[in-house]
């Protein structure tokens, strides 16, 4: 059987109260000059009072909700708690004192009405230092849970951000890629059957980049190669491929698909409207404490990018973001008189 917890309210209830006996009793052993009958009396009693009556002062303070309101009208409601609750203390351990005969000798009488607005003015501390604090800890908890809440929201729209984005990532090659390989099936069977297992990978990995953030740099690599041998069986000899891959970057992760999206964009918007085609290369390195992937194509940007070039280049800046932040860039070129750079830098786990 699981016992029950005591809440944090309880025993803060029950360490602070006790903490105020022995507080006073400290006090009285150290400083005081002469013997005050019924002193150890009057502390228990003005701690069970006390006990009671900020419990009952809680229970209001949660039936109008007014931890709920906004902070200035907090301000006004624990002063305004704080002084009708310490007369109401004041007059139960007064009285209570006066009927069970505890209460301190007097060398001049006082009515009842006098000692309760004198005691009333020590007890309106007891009372406001309870609020300051327990209107303080909600605070707390309440922006706490707000960040909280914020954070979850941010990571929500993120998740829902890079599933909108992966869920436009589909091959716009499929057709073509189709066409070529209806033709290869009489003149090249087996260069056939290749292709038709170079474009069940890419749609593979196409389906399982909604699954997961990123993916190992090798294996993006392995796509883009299937992607460029279809195309090149397109392009023929208008295609010319060179990679130049640092083995050391294999195992760096990057976003599934991305690297593929950047090579078909070359093709698309430069190989494709060249007469006598070009080149494509792919680089891979380490370039201080990041993670450099440069596509380089045969092709012209006219001096800017237009937002006709398709969803490639948004989505490629979005993922980068969404999910490595400021620190990775992307940035597309011209950089030759014939020759358009895309470039990516992805920051490096320093292990």
């Amino acid at each position: 059987m699981i016992k029950k917890r005591i809440s944090y309210y309880w025993l803060c209830q029950c360490v602070g109260w006790s903490a105020f006996i022995l507080l006073f009793i400290f006090f009285y052993i150290t400083l005081h000059t002469q013997e005050t009958p019924f002193i150890y009396h009057v502390l228990v009693l003005e701690a069970g009072i006390g006990f009671i009556v900020t419990h009952v002062m809680r229970f209001f303070i949660k039936s109008y909700k007014i931890v709920d309101k906004p902070v200035n009208e907090q301000v006004f409601y624990i002063f305004f708690i704080s002084i009708l609750f310490a007369l109401i203390y004041a007059a139960i351990g007064t009285t209570l004192e006066q009927v069970l005969e505890i209460e301190a000798p007097r060398q001049k009488p006082i009515n009842l009405l006098n000692k309760i607005m004198r005691a009333s003015m020590g007890c309106f501390m007891f009372i406001l230092i309870w609020n300051m604090i327990y209107f303080a800890y909600h605070y707390i908890l309440k922006t706490r849970q707000a960040q909280l809440d914020k954070i979850r929201l941010e990571s929500l729209v993120k998740e829902l951000e890079l599933k909108t984005i992966k869920a436009h990532i589909n091959p716009h090659f499929i057709f073509n890629a189709l066409n070529s390989i209806r033709a290869l099936i009489d003149e090249n069977p087996g260069r056939a059957r290749n292709a038709i297992t170079e474009l069940s990978n890419i749609l593979r990995s196409s389906m399982q980049a909604e699954k997961v953030e990123t993916v190992p740099f090798e294996k993006e690599l392995d796509i883009v190669k299937d992607y460029l041998a279809l195309e090149y069986i397109r392009f023929e000899d208008r295609l010319k491929i060179e990679y130049q891959i640092d083995e050391d970057t294999l195992d760096q992760p990057v976003p599934p698909m991305m690297l593929q999206t950047l090579v078909e964009n070359a093709i698309k918007h430069g190989i494709g409207k060249q007469i006598g085609g070009g080149v494509v290369k792919v680089v891979s390195d380490f370039k201080e404490n990041f993670h450099e992937l440069v596509v380089l194509n045969t092709g012209y940007l006219n001096g800017h990018i237009q937002e006709g070039d398709g969803f490639g280049l948004f989505s490629t800046k979005n993922r980068l973001q969404l999910l490595f932040g400021e620190k990775a860039n992307f940035e597309i070129k011209q950089v030759g008189s014939d020759l358009v750079e895309a470039r990516i830098l992805i920051p490096v786990e320093i292990k």
